[in-house]
This record gives C-alpha cells, sequence and structure tokens, in this order.
C-alpha cells in the first residue's frame, strides 16, 4: 500500500525545517548515488544529455519520462534497451507505486525531466514521496531551456551594463495567481533578463499587462520555439509587437520568452574580465563576465 503522497511531502517539509538531510554533505551533484535518479533530459537535442544521464538511461531498464517534452531521438538512442513509460496523464498515486515497485523489484529505474528538474520540473514532490516508501532518490542536473535559447541566440543572459540579473518565471494562470505573478516588476526593474517559462499561451496577455503597466513598448522580446529541438523556431519582436506575432507563428506551447537588450545581445559594455583589472596581479577572483 502506497502512502498518501501529500503526507509524505508535508512530513519532508516538516524534517527539512529542523535541518538537512545528511546526504548533502556526503556527495556532490556529479555523483551516482544510491536509488532512483531523477535526471534532466536537457531542452530536446540528445546531445545536451549530461554524460552522467546519458550513462544513466543507458543502463536502465525502466525510464519514466515526460511524455513529449523529451524528444524522441532521445529516447530512442539511449533508452533502446530500455522499458519507457511516459508520465503525463499519471498522478503521484499512480507514479510512485510504479517506481517503487520496479525498485524493489531489482530493476534500474530512471525518472528522466525535461531540462532541468530544478526548474518547473515539481521533482521534489515525488522523491519526497518515494523517500517515505523506502526508496532513495537523488537529482542529476540538466541544461534548462533558457540556456539552450540564449546559446541560440549567440548572447549571453547577463551582460555588463546591460543586465546584471536573471529572472526565471511564469505568468499568470491555472497554477498561478495573478497577485504572485511578478514579471512586470522584473522587467521594470531594468537590467534584468527576464526568462519565461510555462506562457506561451499567454504572451499576447503578458505583453498586454506591459503594456498596461507602462512599459517600454520598443523593450526587445525574443520567443525561442523548441529550444535545441529539429524544429526550432526564432521569432524576434518587441513587448508591442511579439504577441502578434507569436499567435501568427501558431505556438501555444514549448517556447521560451526572453524579455530584455541581453536577449538581443545589444547595449552592452565591455567587462572587467579581460582589461587591465584583471591584469593588477591580483590572485585569482570572480571577475564581472
Amino acid at each position: 500500500m502506497t502512502e498518501d503522497p501529500q503526507d509524505a511531502i508535508d512530513a519532508a517539509s516538516e524534517q527539512r525545517q529542523r535541518g538537512r538531510d545528511p546526504r548533502v554533505y556526503d556527495h556532490t551533484a556529479g555523483d551516482v548515488q544510491d536509488g532512483i535518479p531523477f535526471v534532466g533530459a536537457g531542452p530536446g537535442d540528445p546531445g545536451l544529455l549530461t554524460v552522467t544521464g546519458k550513462e544513466l538511461v543507458e543502463e536502465a531498464d525502466l525510464v519514466v519520462h515526460a511524455g513529449s517534452l523529451v524528444n524522441s531521438e532521445l529516447l530512442d538512442e539511449y533508452c533502446a534497451d530500455a522499458e519507457t513509460v511516459s508520465s503525463v496523464g499519471k498522478d503521484l498515486e499512480e507514479l510512485i507505486p510504479l517506481m517503487r515497485d520496479a525498485h524493489e523489484a531489482g530493476e534500474t529505474v530512471v525518472r528522466l525531466h525535461s531540462g532541468d528538474p530544478a526548474v518547473y520540473g515539481a521533482a521534489l514532490e515525488q522523491m519526497d514521496a518515494l523517500e517515505r516508501e523506502g526508496v532513495p532518490t537523488y537529482i542529476v542536473p540538466g541544461v534548462t531551456s533558457a540556456f539552450a535559447a540564449a546559446a541560440t541566440l549567440r548572447t549571453q543572459l547577463t551582460l555588463n551594463g546591460t543586465a546584471n540579473h536573471v529572472a526565471f518565471t511564469r505568468p499568470q494562470g491555472r497554477t498561478l495567481d495573478a497577485e504572485d505573478d511578478h514579471v512586470s516588476e522584473f522587467v521594470e526593474m531594468g537590467d534584468v533578463t527576464t526568462c519565461i517559462y510555462l506562457g506561451t499561451h499567454a504572451i499576447p496577455d503578458v505583453m498586454d499587462r506591459l503594456l498596461a503597466d507602462g512599459h517600454d513598448p520598443d523593450t526587445p522580446v525574443t520567443v525561442v520555439y523548441h529550444a535545441s529541438w529539429p524544429d526550432e523556431d526564432v521569432i524576434e519582436g518587441t513587448v508591442e509587437t511579439i504577441g502578434e506575432r507569436v499567435e501568427d507563428a501558431g505556438y501555444r506551447a514549448s517556447a521560451l520568452v526572453v524579455i530584455g537588450d541581453a536577449g538581443a545581445g545589444a547595449n552592452y559594455e565591455r567587462s572587467y574580465l579581460y582589461g587591465d583589472w584583471a591584469n593588477r596581479g591580483d590572485t585569482e577572483s570572480e571577475a564581472d563576465d
């Protein structure tokens, strides 16, 4: 019998308030550990799966993956010898026993998330529920779509004199109340590159709200659909124009929205890293990049 996943989540949250899991101090992010790994599949291109992630899925007997968010080419290439099960349409009450039972039967199980599990991945609730069932878990990081989008755009998300900060966010909707939508606040800061996840369908509404809040209609906005996939598409525009252009393209999901000059690689200044500042004879430091 499986414990109520919500009870497991509540218990794990309470435990964390009292202190960290000792495994935090015993392992680094690159370690292969006991139990079920939650692997970031990357943004789409199979080559952007990490080396550790590739080795783990190649050795797996069961791969539970994020459906169409994981490129089928990756599954075909690296998971040919594994049973693959999509998590789409399955709740925790179904997923947890599936992975637990396979693990307890001696199978090697991998939970394959899109992008990086740390960014809108809903991984921790699954891990907490599995741990409550006596199944150890750990995270193998992946490449999130914002980084793939920046690579496609041949730019940086942070640029000296243009963007000192990056905000990963999502717009209001069914899973986010209006008062928790801070897109306008991030854009208002000026030196922030705002990366919007899970909001392709809402781009026109988001831009209308930005205009209503008085933001410059000429603020650059770039939308990268399916970053790193074979059908990747880049749509350029501004706060005023991007909504209509995305609607014309017909995209309703799977795009990353980048707001700000850094997305266009524009208006930045030379950094200190390769100038006189870096040649003072100082010891190695974290210079501005």
